[in-house]
Formats: structure tokens, C-alpha cells, sequence
């Protein structure tokens, strides 16, 4: 036994140490000088909360957010309510990815009162994965429950729609 992995380590070191030598040949013409060409490259900007940069892990941990906030709110208040999480995450006045916004000190009521630890259901999860395709975000910064909302601040955000319960500000 010992044999063969000496054999095999033996040759895995002659086949993966080989050497390359460049063939050079000699010229009397002058050198040509090396010449550049501009390439314009076209780039698409990639958004932050694009779904290709959001872990799985977010994912999930914005469903959770979304069903505990939204909970009994139509479908279209649990996609916006994910929207202003993930436009967050794109605000220069916010962290940057999803888990620092939901777990910004006083941000979210489910995080201080232990609701974002239960699972999310389905229409959370759908919410989410549509609000990660839609374009078409609403543009806000901040959503609250006129009704229970005990903040004076929050009552001073431009209210830009309202769902269910739900306003949305920025």
C-alpha cells in the first residue's frame, strides 16, 4: 500500500512540475512599438439588492421580517414592505447589506419583540422573491402603521402610499 501512494505521489509531482521555455528568435528590424487600442466596454451597474449579491441567508432572514411585519396585510403591503428594506440597503443614510438594515438598533418592531426568529410563510417568501425581481420599486424609505405608531418622527416622513394598514414614506 505504501508503494502505491509513493508511486502516485512520485508522479503527481513529475507531471505537475514541468517547465515552459519560450522560443526566442533574433531580428535585425527595429522593435515595433507596442500600440494601444481603447476599448469602450459597456457595463450595466449592478444594484447591491440585485439577487445575485443577496445571500440565501438574507433571503430568508428578510421572510421572516416580512411576515412578522406584514402579517394579515394584502400581498402587494408584504412585497412593498420588503422593497423598503432592500431600498435601504441601496440608501447612503443606511448599511449596506440586508441583515445590518433589519438589525439597525430600533429599526424594526419584530427584532425588539422576538418575532422575526418565527419562520415565514409562503406568501412572505413569494414577497420577497418579487420584490428582488421588481424593477418597479416604490421609493421608500420607511413604512409604519398610522394606528400603532408611537414615534412623533415617524409622522413627519412624506407619506407617498398607503397599503392596508400600512404607509409607506420617504
Amino acid at each position: 500500500m505504501k508503494k502505491i501512494i509513493m508511486l502516485v505521489a512520485i508522479l503527481t509531482l513529475v507531471i505537475g512540475s514541468y517547465t515552459v521555455y519560450a522560443e526566442t528568435t533574433k531580428s535585425n528590424q527595429d522593435a515595433e512599438t507596442l500600440k494601444t487600442k481603447k476599448v469602450d466596454v459597456d457595463t450595466k451597474e449592478s444594484s447591491v439588492t440585485d439577487k445575485r449579491f443577496i445571500k440565501e441567508e438574507e433571503v430568508k432572514l428578510l421572510a421572516r421580517l416580512v411576515h412578522a411585519e406584514a402579517k394579515g396585510e394584502p400581498y402587494e403591503g408584504k412585497v412593498a414592505v420588503a422593497e423598503v428594506v432592500l431600498n435601504r440597503v441601496e440608501h447612503e443614510q443606511f448599511p449596506d447589506t440586508v441583515k445590518e438594515v433589519i438589525y439597525q438598533r430600533n429599526a424594526f418592531q419584530p427584532v425588539q419583540n422576538g418575532a422575526i426568529n418565527k419562520p415565514a410563510g409562503e406568501e412572505a417568501i413569494k414577497a420577497v422573491e418579487d420584490a428582488l425581481e421588481n424593477e418597479n420599486k416604490i421609493d421608500c424609505l420607511y413604512f409604519y402603521n398610522p394606528e400603532t405608531a408611537t414615534s412623533q418622527w415617524i409622522f413627519t416622513r412624506d407619506v407617498v402610499k398607503t397599503i392596508g394598514k400600512h404607509a409607506f414614506a420617504i
